[in-house]
């Protein structure tokens, strides 16, 4: 059996009571079931356990009994990662909490880091004059391998690789 979240395909969910040890290297959530649906209460990641108390004993397992209403409801749902680097299953981690917003992780949610970086303007960039013009042409926006120039007088614009 299997359950889809965001585009990660988790192995259960399982009751929480029938978990056996080990877990490596994994995201894991833990739910709770109403009726035929189930309630992402909590989220969070494994690097190893073979605890087999490993979930009676998390700090958040009071949390889970109460949004429950009982230990019986709780299950488990795993998306083993083993190949994966701490910061991917982070990545994962935040986006879930993100999107479903768990009770049980209230407080925990990291903006994300964009996956571009903004290049601060040069101070001294490259004076030429205008084709259309002959007026000093002024940089606009500096673009990773080109900047864009705008004449201030009518207006043309330019672009010109970066050396």
């Amino acid at each position: 059996m299997s359950i889809q979240i965001l585009q990660y395909e988790f192995l259960g969910p399982i009751p929480l009571d029938e978990w056996g040890p080990p877990m490596e290297k994994l995201v894991f959530l833990v739910m709770s079931r109403d009726k035929d649906r189930f309630n992402i209460l909590y989220v969070d990641d494994c690097e190893k356990t073979s605890d087999k108390s490993f979930f009676v004993q998390h700090s958040g397992f009071k949390c889970w009994i109460e949004k429950s209403g009982s230990e019986k409801l709780l299950y488990l749902a795993i998306l083993p990662l083993f190949e994966a680097s701490r910061e991917h299953r982070e990545n994962v981690l935040n986006k879930i909490k993100m999107h479903y917003n768990p009770p049980c992780n209230a407080g925990e949610i990291v903006e994300p880091q964009p996956d571009y970086v903004v290049r601060k303007s040069k101070d001294s960039a490259e004076k030429f004059s205008c084709p259309c013009c002959g007026s000093d042409m002024k940089a606009e926006q500096f673009l990773e391998k080109s900047t864009l120039y705008r004449c201030s007088s009518c207006g043309i614009s330019d672009t010109k690789l970066n050396s």
